[in-house]
């Protein structure tokens, strides 16, 4: 029985923190256009975090001049989408 109320109280804290993190998002309507600009910033931010996280452990000068070049094109085009002129 403790266990069915714990897996409730554990839903119920999941929902609350869904709801509470969906509100702002409903209050200022997104244009279809900059709702997929902020998918892609977030998939790129989280691109550089991981060749961040990999770069800190390469030993291997090739395997560091790699992750290197992709952070790089990354920050890039984090930037293009930053810019004010989009």
């Amino acid at each position: 029985m403790a266990r069915g109320w714990e897996s409730k109280a554990v839903a119920d804290q999941i929902e609350e923190g869904n709801s509470r993190r969906l509100e702002p998002a409903e209050k200022i309507p997104v244009s279809p256009a900059e709702h997929m600009r902020q998918e892609r910033l977030d998939s790129l931010l989280l691109s550089k975090s991981r060749l961040l996280q990999q770069l800190e452990h390469a030993r291997h000068p090739s395997h560091r001049r790699v992750l290197l070049n992709g952070l790089s094109a990354i920050e890039k085009e984090i930037e293009e989408l930053d810019s004010p002129s989009q």
